[in-house]
C-alpha cells in the first residue's frame, strides 16, 4: 500500500484490511492499531508511512521484532526516488511548524526500539543518502527564492546561493539567503523521509558555524519528505533545542614520547 500511495496509485485499504482478517483472525480495529503502530516504528526509522495511519507509539515490543526481521531481509523497502525539478515557481506550498514533540513511550518497546535504531541507523541513512540531501537542498534553495519573490524582493531572490552546491560542503552551511530587510542567513538543511522526530548528524564543523555565528545560522529540518515535505526551523543555540550526543572520534597515531 505505501508503495502504491508514493507513486500516486490508487489502492483499497478496507480490501487490504479484509484480507488480513481472514488470515490472522484479529478485527478490523485491531488491524488498523497495528498499522498505525508500524507508523510510528518507520517514523523512527526515518522511512515514509502510509499516510491515513496517523502513528499510534503505545506498541508492544513484538511488534519492532517483526519489523527487525523484515527490514533485516529488505533494510530499504521503499527506495528513495527523486522527482523531475520543477522550478520554485511550480512547487507546491511547504508546510512550516514548530518542532514535533517526541512521543512518549513505555520502557519495554522503547528498549526494542532503541535496538532497531541502532541496528539500522536512520540519521546515518539520511546522511549517506546523497541524493536525497540534494533533493532537500534544492527544495530549499527554491523555497528561499520563491519566499523572497513573493515578498517583492526580487533582488534578493535573484541572489540567494546553494552554497554546497557551488563551493562545495566546507562552509558548515547549505544555503546563503536573506531576511525581507536584507539581513544574510546560512541555511543548513536536513532532510529525511520519515517524521519530524527522526534523528540526524550535526558536524563539529556545522556546530562551530552555529555558535560562531548564532545570528545568521538557521539549521531546516525538511521531514516526510517522500510525498508532503513539512518543514521547521532551529535557531542556535541548538543546545536549547536537541538532545546532542558525540558518536565518533577523530584518531591519529600517538607520537612516542622522548625520554
Amino acid at each position: 500500500m505505501l508503495a502504491e500511495e508514493l507513486v500516486g496509485r490508487e489502492y483499497n485499504k478496507a480490501a487490504h484490511r479484509r484480507a488480513l482478517m481472514k488470515q490472522v483472525h484479529r478485527s478490523g480495529p485491531s488491524i488498523e492499531f497495528k498499522h498505525r503502530n508500524i507508523s510510528a516504528i518507520l517514523e523512527k526509522l526515518g522511512l515514509p508511512r502510509i499516510r491515513g495511519y496517523v502513528p499510534a507509539w503505545n506498541f508492544q515490543g513484538a511488534i519492532v521484532e517483526a519489523l527487525d526481521r523484515f527490514l533485516g531481509g529488505n533494510p530499504n523497502p521503499v527506495p528513495f526516488t527523486q522527482s523531475k525539478p520543477i522550478g520554485f515557481s511550480e512547487r507546491p506550498a511547504l508546510f512550516v511548524g514548530p518542532p514535533p514533540v517526541p512521543p512518549r513511550i513505555g520502557l519495554e518497546p522503547q528498549a526494542a526500539l532503541n535496538r532497531l535504531t541502532r541496528k539500522f541507523d536512520p540519521a546515518l541513512k539520511d546522511q549517506l543518502n546523497r541524493e536525497l540531501g540534494l533533493a532537500g537542498e534544492e527544495h530549499i534553495f527554491e523555497y528561499e527564492q520563491k519566499k523572497l519573490f513573493d515578498g517583492g524582493r526580487k533582488d534578493l531572490s535573484n541572489n540567494v546561493k546553494w552554497i554546497s552546491q557551488d563551493e562545495g560542503d566546507g562552509a558548515g552551511y547549505d544555503i546563503r539567503s536573506y531576511k525581507l530587510d536584507g539581513t544574510e542567513l546560512w541555511l543548513e538543511v536536513k532532510t529525511t523521509r520519515g517524521g519530524g522526530t527522526t534523528p540526524f548528524y550535526l558536524t563539529r564543523n556545522e556546530w562551530n558555524v552555529a555558535t560562531e555565528h548564532p545570528d545568521t545560522f538557521r539549521l531546516y529540518r525538511l521531514y516526510e519528505f517522500a510525498k508532503e515535505p513539512k518543514l521547521f526551523t532551529l535557531a542556535p543555540p541548538l543546545e536549547d533545542h536537541l538532545q546532542l550526543e558525540p558518536i565518533t572520534y577523530r584518531a591519529s597515531l600517538a607520537s612516542q614520547s622522548l625520554t
